[in-house]
C-alpha cells in the first residue's frame, strides 16, 4: 500500500516512474541503478531486518550505489524502525545519500497516505 501511494505521489508530481516489485522478480538492477532517485521499500521482518527479496536485491547493488540518491520506506508491526536506521547506515557506508534520513516508516494498520505521496514527489 505504501508503494502504491508513493507511486501516485511521483506521478502527480510529473515524475517518470520505474515501478517494480522485487518479490515478483520483475526488477532489473541496471534499470534501477540508472534512476535519478531510487525509492526502495521493505517491511520489517523477524528481528527488524529487510525482507529476503529486498535484502538479496540490495546486497546485489550495494557496491554500485556510490554517489546515488536513495529514499527508503517500510512498514512494521512491532519495534521502532531499527531496520530502516540500519538500512540508511548501509546506504551511507556505500557512498550514497539517503535523502530521507532514516526513512519513512508506517505501522501496518496506519499507512500515512500523505507522507507516502510526499515521498514520491521528491
Amino acid at each position: 500500500m505504501m508503494a502504491e501511494q508513493i507511486k501516485a505521489g511521483a506521478e502527480a508530481a510529473g515524475k517518470d516512474v520505474l515501478y517494480c516489485n522485487i518479490a515478483d522478480g520483475n526488477c532489473d538492477a541496471s534499470e534501477v541503478l540508472g534512476c535519478d532517485l531510487m525509492i526502495l521499500g521493505s517491511p520489517a521482518m523477524g528481528d527488524e531486518v529487510l525482507d529476503d527479496p529486498m535484502e538479496a536485491f540490495f546486497s546485489g547493488i550495494e557496491g554500485q550505489i556510490s554517489g546515488k540518491k536513495i529514499a527508503i520506506f517500510g512498514s512494521y508491526d512491532w519495534g521502532d524502525g531499527q531496520w530502516l536506521r540500519d538500512w540508511s547506515d548501509r546506504i551511507s557506508d556505500a557512498g550514497a545519500t539517503c535523502v530521507n534520513g532514516d526513512g519513512l516508516k508506517n505501522h501496518l494498520d496506519e499507512i500515512d497516505d500523505a507522507a507516502c505521496k510526499a515521498l514520491g514527489a521528491l
